[in-house]
């Protein structure tokens, strides 16, 4: 008889981020989604979620900015997060002009809004004092 026992899955575990996000309400909905933009492509235009984001970059780099903290660059194999609710999330776009990007985020969505808006120009005027330089 083969002993067919792994002890694998003792060491199989690797943290990518801890975070402690804010509080969830009763009434959430959970969703999961593949996000691949092309070389160079720019991502979505300012936007905020409902409810708190988590990702990982599978394969790229992202270039990741959220409203109150510098741009910075994920690369594959790298996690990120986002509170959602009011925060702006200002890019999340291509930063190689020469391969594509691909990541994965879990978004909590709010019962009753949308999981993704765009932000209008005024408002990002209004809040433009809130956007760090890199």
């Amino acid at each position: 008889m083969t002993d067919t026992t792994s002890t694998a899955w003792q060491t199989a575990l690797t943290m990518l981020q801890e975070v402690e996000p804010p509080f969830v309400p009763e009434g959430f909905h959970v969703m999961t989604v593949d996000i691949e933009y092309p070389a160079g492509d720019p991502g979505a235009p300012p936007h905020r979620h409902s409810g708190p984001a988590f990702g990982y970059v599978v394969a790229g780099e992202m270039l990741f900015e959220l409203e109150g903290e510098a741009p910075r660059v994920i690369k594959a194999g790298e996690a990120f997060w986002e509170p959602g609710g009011d925060v702006i999330h200002y890019q999340d776009g291509n930063n190689r002009s020469d391969v594509p990007v691909k990541f994965t985020v879990t978004m909590l969505c709010a019962p009753g809004q949308e999981m993704f808006t765009l932000v209008p120009e005024e408002e990002l005027a209004e809040r433009a004092e809130r956007r760090v330089q890199r």
